[in-house]
C-alpha cells in the first residue's frame, strides 16, 4: 500500500517524508484495520517527524475511515463501520491507505457527517473538550480566557464554551480574527496590537478570569497569573513550564491537559474515553452544533505539502488530507 513514511537517518525534517510502498498492516486480537478515507493534519505530526529516531515510520495521527477487518476479540465493531479516532503516536500512523488501531478509542461517524469533517474534529477538538469537560472546575468561572483563539484548540474551545454558557475572551492575530469572529467570542484581543493583561482586566472589570485555557505554555503561563481572578484555574495545554509560577498569591489551580499520553498509561478506561469524547463531537457535527473550520482539503499526494503549510502557519483553519 501507499503510505507517507519518514526516510533516511535522523535528525529528520519534512524533507525526509516520502510517499512509499509498505506492507499492509494486520490487526491483532483487540484491533481493527481501517481503510483510511481522510486524515486531519496537526502540528504534532511534524513534531513527531523531527523527534523520530526510527525509520521507516508511517506518520499521521487523526483518522476517519471504514473498518475492513476486526481482531478475534473485537465484538462491538464490524466490517463496514464508519469510524473516527485520535491515534497512538507509538503506532504506524494514518497517512496511509490502510492502518491498524485499538478498538478502544474508536467512535462512530454519523451518516450525515463526511469523512473530512470527522478527520478535522479530533486532535485539537478533543484537546479542547478534555480541557473544558474533563479538567476544568466550572463552579466559579465568570469568564474563560482562550489563548490562540484562531487555532484548532482555540476554535473548538470557543464553541464548547458557548455550549457551557461561559463568557469568552479570545486572543488572536489580525490574520486569524475572522475565524474567531466566525465562531464567536465576547471579547477579542489582538495580541500583536494590545496589552493582553490590560485588555483582560478591562473586560472583567478588574477582577480577572476564572479560567484560562493556555495553549502557549512557557512564560505565558506565568503571565496568566496577573490575568486570573482569585481562586481561578489555569489549564496548561502548551508545552513548557516556567521556572517561576506564582500560584499562591491568588490561590490558583494549575492543571495539565494532553491527549496522546493516555495510550502510554495502558489504562483501558482512559483510552476508551478518547472514543467517548470523539463520539460526542461526532453527534455535534451531525446536528450542526460544531464547526470544524476546515481551511482546505488536500489530495493524498499533497500530504507533505500540507504539513509544510501547517508548519509555516499559512493555514486558516484545519487542513485535511483526502486519501481516496
Amino acid at each position: 500500500m501507499k503510505a507517507w513514511t519518514i526516510t533516511g537517518p535522523a535528525p529528520h525534517t519534512l524533507a525526509d517524508l516520502k510517499l512509499t510502498d509498505v506492507a499492509e498492516p494486520t490487526p491483532g486480537d483487540t484491533e481493527v484495520k481501517v481503510y483510511v478515507r481522510a486524515v486531519g493534519l496537526n502540528p504534532a505530526d511534524y513534531k513527531v517527524i523531527a523527534g523520530s529516531n526510527t525509520t521507516p515510520r508511517v506518520v499521521g495521527m487523526d483518522c476517519a475511515g471504514e473498518i475492513v477487518a476486526v481482531g478475534a476479540n473485537v465484538t462491538n465493531w464490524s466490517v463496514g463501520d464508519r469510524v473516527m479516532y485520535h491515534g497512538d503516536l507509538r503506532r504506524a500512523g494514518s497517512l496511509a491507505e490502510f492502518t491498524v488501531t485499538t478498538a478502544l478509542s474508536l467512535a462512530p461517524i454519523p451518516s450525515n457527517v463526511s469523512f473530512e469533517q470527522a478527520a478535522a474534529s479530533l486532535c485539537g477538538t478533543l484537546t479542547a473538550y478534555q480541557a473544558l469537560y474533563r479538567k476544568a472546575n466550572l463552579s466559579e468561572v465568570p469568564t474563560v480566557l482562550i489563548h490562540a483563539g484562531g487555532g484548532a484548540v482555540g476554535l473548538a474551545a470557543l464553541q464548547f464554551a458557548h455550549d457551557l454558557n461561559l463568557p469568552t475572551i479570545a486572543t488572536t492575530s489580525a490574520r486569524k480574527r475572522p475565524l474567531v469572529e466566525r465562531v464567536g467570542a465576547d471579547t477579542i484581543i489582538d495580541y500583536h496590537q494590545e496589552d493582553v493583561t490590560a485588555a483582560v482586566m478591562a473586560a472583567t472589570d478588574g477582577l480577572g478570569v476564572g479560567l484560562s485555557l493556555n495553549t502557549i505554555g512557557g512564560e505565558e503561563l506565568a503571565a496568566d497569573v496577573e490575568r486570573m481572578a482569585y481562586n481561578g484555574q489555569i489549564i496548561a495545554i502548551g508545552d513548557g513550564m516556567p521556572a517561576h509560577l506564582d500560584l499562591d498569591s491568588k490561590a490558583l489551580g494549575l492543571v495539565r491537559s494532553a491527549l496522546g499520553g493516555v495510550y502510554g498509561s495502558n489504562n483501558p478506561t482512559e483510552i476508551a474515553d478518547l472514543g467517548f469524547m470523539a463520539g460526542v463531537v461526532g453527534q455535534k457535527l451531525a446536528t450542526g452544533e460544531f464547526d470544524p473550520v476546515i481551511d482546505r482539503i488536500l489530495p493524498f499526494d499533497d500530504a507533505a505539502e500540507g504539513l509544510n503549510i501547517l508548519q509555516r502557519g499559512d493555514n486558516l483553519g484545519k487542513l485535511v488530507v483526502k486519501v481516496d
